[in-house]
Order: structure tokens, then sequence, then C-alpha cells
């Protein structure tokens, strides 16, 4: 079968953008036929000619929108074509929609133009994608509504999953289920929500925190809910309080090249390069831009996850970057006053026990962009590192399944982590006063048998009773054991 649309001007242009996700291929087939591999084009909609224009205008219509392999191709297609064009067709949509990218990415004019006349076109139809506030280029008669600028913009396609995950009001249903539950048990649910958010969050990371680092980190999270605008300076004092040792915290964003390895020895053992440090400030910018403004324009889930993976994907500093990247995922839930002051999700509870799907989320773009990289290993952990690919490779990416994953994680951390939390502290209040009210116990010995019982299943071990015999009568134990099969039931 004959690759058309993108997959064509890929190879027809020599392009290092990422394969399409649905390539399309001239094949036997009556209709456009979706497969899971590939989009199948009869020969009657095909392209009639072999110029990239045409495939480019193929690809506008029937697959979609590909920013990263627009802003490569139609920087290599010629001003005289896309005049020939569009003064054939001024009210044609696409060929409209190409010269309005085409003057972006080439940062220039297209001079001589025919007045253009028709239906102003949606850059992304909102049918098909996430779309954002809607920008009127005159000119064309084109709205950009896009996740972002021309200069960052990733691309969200309306999956069924995405729509309905998004259907289900995960943010309004954690505010009145925490409303629900009264102040106190709202507080008790809270700080067990900000420690284990924490604890995880370094898990992730495959680090246990010390007590100092836990509290900074902490008292991280809870300037997620401070109206502050992100700025360099903002982030850079972000970074300093993530991080304790004194030597990788930051003073701006890094001028330097940095990578995440594995144990493997070598070239082998790098497994992703972030963008080179020369364009790390303007891609921050587009983040940053995006990120102040998008929580009070679109779902700000979707924009939790998208700063979220794009921060950790940009890499702006060189530690802490982890850290901080769920940090901003708290950041646009908070900044969007879609969530009560104070209430926090426990993404990172939910994306530790999913490690797997995190995995395959953040693969998504970085296993693809570590092969746009020449890498050779000098010595230890001195590296020689090349860039063969285009920077439109950081600026414009594909962030549906990120933003998958990061709705299913919030999702989770309501349904299950927050309320299995919230249920736990209840059957250990009962139990608790059940037993205080009976017996003189001191309170802590109390909690930690309470805590124990709980934990093992309705049942106190031998050594644990033991360990406690010299201040516990023997009585207690089994009452503890028997007011645990009573909330169980």
């Amino acid at each position: 079968m004959s690759e058309i649309g993108y997959s064509k001007l890929k190879t027809q242009l020599n392009l290092s953008a990422f394969d399409p996700l649905m390539p399309a291929r001239l094949a036997p087939v009556t209709s456009i036929t979706t497969t899971l591999g590939a989009l199948l084009i009869p020969a009657k909609v095909a392209p009639k000619d072999e110029l990239p224009l045409s495939h480019l205008l193929f690809a506008l219509k029937h697959e979609g929108i590909n920013l990263q392999l627009l802003s490569q191709a139609l920087r290599k297609i010629p001003a005289k074509d896309m005049l020939a064009a569009i003064t054939e067709s001024p009210t044609g949509a696409y060929i409209r929609i190409a010269c309005f990218l085409w003057e972006a990415f080439n940062k220039q004019e297209l001079k001589g133009a025919p007045t253009v006349t028709g239906v102003a076109a949606n850059l992304f139809d909102p049918k098909k994608y996430i779309a954002g506030p809607s920008i009127r280029n005159a000119k064309w008669r084109v709205d950009f509504n896009g996740l972002g600028s021309l200069d960052y913009c990733v691309t969200v396609e309306r999956t069924e999953r995405i729509n309905s995950l998004l259907e289900s009001n995960i943010l309004q249903r954690a505010n009145e289920f925490l409303s629900e539950l009264g102040a106190t048990a709202s507080d008790r649910a809270m700080s067990w929500a900000y420690l284990s958010e924490t604890k995880s969050s370094f898990e992730i990371e495959h680090e246990t925190p010390s007590a100092t680092k836990a509290e900074a980190f902490v008292e991280l999270l809870k300037k997620a809910h401070l109206t502050t605008q992100l700025d360099e300076q903002y982030l850079v004092g972000l970074q300093n309080t993530a991080i304790t040792n004194p030597l990788d915290r930051a003073v701006n964003y890094r001028h330097q090249q940095n990578w995440l390895s594995s144990p493997l020895r070598g070239a082998a053992g790098v497994t992703y390069i972030p963008p080179p440090p020369e364009i790390v400030d303007d891609l921050m910018r587009g983040l940053v831009d995006f990120a102040n403004a998008a929580p009070k324009q679109i779902d700000p889930l979707i924009v939790a996850a998208i700063v979220s993976f794009g921060f950790v994907f940009i890499h702006p500093f060189m530690d802490g970057n982890g850290r901080l990247s769920r940090f901003l995922f708290h950041h646009a839930l908070c900044q969007s006053g879609a969530l009560n002051n104070g209430l926090l999700l426990p993404v990172s509870i939910a994306m530790k026990r999913n490690e797997d799907a995190y995995l395959a989320a953040l693969k998504s773009f970085s296993e693809p962009a570590r092969k746009r990289w020449d890498v050779i290993w000098i010595d230890g952990d001195e590296y020689q590192m090349t860039f063969n690919s285009d920077e439109s490779l950081y600026r414009y990416w594909n962030a549906t399944t990120c933003v998958e994953f990061g709705l299913e994680m919030a999702k989770q951390a309501l349904e299950k982590d927050l309320r299995e939390e919230t249920e736990f502290l209840a059957k250990y209040d009962r139990i608790y006063r059940a037993i205080d009210g009976r017996y003189d116990i001191r309170g802590k010995d109390l909690n930690t048998l309470v805590l124990t019982c709980m934990e093992q299943n309705g049942k106190i071990s031998i050594n644990r009773r033991k360990k406690f015999a010299t201040t516990v009568p023997e009585e207690i134990f089994d009452a503890i054991e028997s007011e645990y099969l009573k909330v169980a039931a």
C-alpha cells in the first residue's frame, strides 16, 4: 500500500517529525476505512499528483492537524506554490489554513495573495479535538483555537475515554465529597492527602524522603492554592524549596544539556534527552503562558496534565523536575478556582499505583524524541550528544495519551484513594471511641493497637500483644478485634 498525506510528506521532504499515529495508506477500499494501525484511502479520494502541497491539503482534510509535521513541511514548500493554490481556490478552507500556518512557521508574509472569502475555518475541529479560546486571523479567515500558541501548542484528541472522563465532573464531585464529610473529617482527610501525595511523589522517583524533604514538599503543595502567576523567578523559587541539597538549587532555567538514564552503561542507558538549552527559555515561555491563562478557559484537569507532562518533557532544571511537574498538576487545578481552598487530589498515589501506565504516557513522547539524538559515550558520565532534528518536536506534541492518563489518575484519586482513606478514618473513629469509652488505656497505645488491628484485617498478633502486655490488659486486645468485626460487617 502506498503512503499518502502526512506519511508521504515525511518521506518526500525528509522530515524528522514523529511518525503519524494513524498513517494514511492508498488501499483497494471503496471508502475511507479506519483500522487499528492505518487510515485506508481509496484511489478516488487520494491526491491526484505527487506534489507536497497536494498531500498536505489532503492531510489537513482527512488526517487532522499535526503541527509538528505541518511546521516542518510548510517551511519546505515554496511561496509560489502556496500563492498558486490560494489564487485557484480563494474560498477553500484547507488552503486558507495552510497559508495561515505557512506565514506563521516561515515568519514572513505571502505577498500577492488574493483576498480570501468563505466561512471562517477553525484550525482545530472542536468535535475532534479539545480546543482553546478562538483568535481570528482576518487575512485568511482562520480561527486559531489551539491549546497554547503557535510558539508552543499541544494537540489533544477527543477520544471516547477523554469525553467520558470529562463528563464525570471529577472536580465538582471532589468538592461535594469533602463538603459532605464535615470540617473535622475533611481536615483529617486532607492532612493524609498532603502527606501521602508527598510520599508517593518521591516514591515515583524511587526515593524515600527524609523528614526535612517531606516537610519541604508538603509546604510546596500548599503553595498551589496561592494565586501566583508562574514565571521563571517563581519556578526557580519552587525548585529551591523542593531541593534540599544547596548545590542542586537553580538560579534560572538550565543553560546546559541534561538527560535521563537507566542502569545500563553507555549510550544505551540514556533514555530521554530534553530540548537543547538554547531553546529552553522560549519553550518555557510558551508553556508558562498557557499555564497562566488556560485553567480558567478550558477544563483544568486537561490543563493540569498538559502542564505537568510538558514541564517534565522540557526539563528546565538540572534536578527536581519530576516533583515540580507533579506540583504543577495541582497548581493548575487550584488556579482554576474549581477546587475549594485547601483541597488536594492525591494523584501521585494513583500514579504510583499505575506506574506502568505512567511510564507509557511518558514514553509516548520520550521514546520517539530520543531517536532524534545521536549519543556517543566518552567516559564516566561524559557524553557527546547531537540533536538531529528540529525544535518543532518539543514545540508541538500530541498530548492525548498524557491527558487520558492525567484524567484517569484524578478520577482514581477521588473515587479510590480519598474515599478509601475517609472510610478507613471513619472506621478507626468508631473502634477508638468504643474502646476508649469502656476502658482506661493510654491514647497512644490505643491508637497503635487500633491501627494495627485494621491494617492486619482484624487481628492483633501474638508479638504485638506481648509488646503491650505490661500496659494493656488481655481483654482489650480481644475487644478491639471484636469492634473491628462490627465496623467491617
